[in-house]
């Protein structure tokens, strides 16, 4: 059985350098299932997601060494990858949308761990009588709020979230989260990894861009 690892690294944002680290990957009997741009620097620096395979018996060391074999190449993080290498791109998850607009936000939550590699995501809102916490739809791996509470909102705008250290028991330990407002301040969909790695701007713009699609095909769908 072949093992699937999540690998970001930081390399020199010039040609032939995702070449070179692929060749490198390659001679440790890595198989690349997908590599994705996650995003550019001003400072020439490119931080790119590989996707990569290794048959039974290999070391995840080694991948490590490959990449820093590479000149420039600088390893941020390297986890097992739970979706199994089946990546959701973001225009897919916009097509799924639009053929279920009545179902757009739980399409969005349901892909959104695969779409930015997270371990879950879910959609919570501030009940305004009580002023509680309620999820309306989560993945399964979602930790429960303690106490009903999402101290985030409201949520004016896309943003990493500061954990309260009073979770950490309660499923948030070590966790790297990010959430985006969901039609209004009130509600957010909100996005966490275990460990990490970070949630970068790039990621954050796109995790926004995606939920005020999912309104606007809402909207679509009342109109018509």
């Amino acid at each position: 059985m072949r093992s699937v690892y999540l690998l970001r690294i930081a390399l020199p944002d010039q040609p032939g350098g995702l070449g070179e680290v692929a060749s490198a990957l390659g001679k440790v009997g890595a198989d690349i299932v997908a590599v994705d741009v996650v995003s550019r620097g001003a400072d020439g620096t490119a931080i790119d997601d590989f996707v990569v395979e290794l048959p039974l018996g290999g070391r995840a060391d080694s991948l490590v060494s490959a990449c820093l074999s590479v000149p420039g190449v600088r390893v941020i993080w390297l986890s097992r990858y739970a979706a199994g290498g089946t990546l959701r791109h973001d225009l897919e998850v916009v097509e799924s949308m639009t053929e279920q607009p009545a179902e757009a936000e739980r399409v969005l939550v349901r892909h959104a761990p695969v779409v930015f590699r997270a371990d879950w995501a879910f959609l919570v809102c501030r009940d305004a009588g009580t002023g509680k916490a309620v999820v309306e739809e989560s993945t399964p791996a979602a930790p429960d709020l303690p106490g009903d509470e999402a101290p985030w909102l409201p949520l004016e705008r896309p943003r990493r979230l500061a954990v309260p250290a009073e979770w950490d028991n309660r499923g948030w330990r070590h966790i790297t989260a990010a959430a985006t407002p969901m039609g209004n301040p009130d509600r957010a969909l909100v996005i966490g990894r275990s460990g990490g790695p970070e949630i970068l701007d790039s990621e954050l713009a796109r995790l926004a861009h995606l939920a005020a699609l999912t309104q606007t095909v809402r909207q679509a769908l009342s109109q018509s």
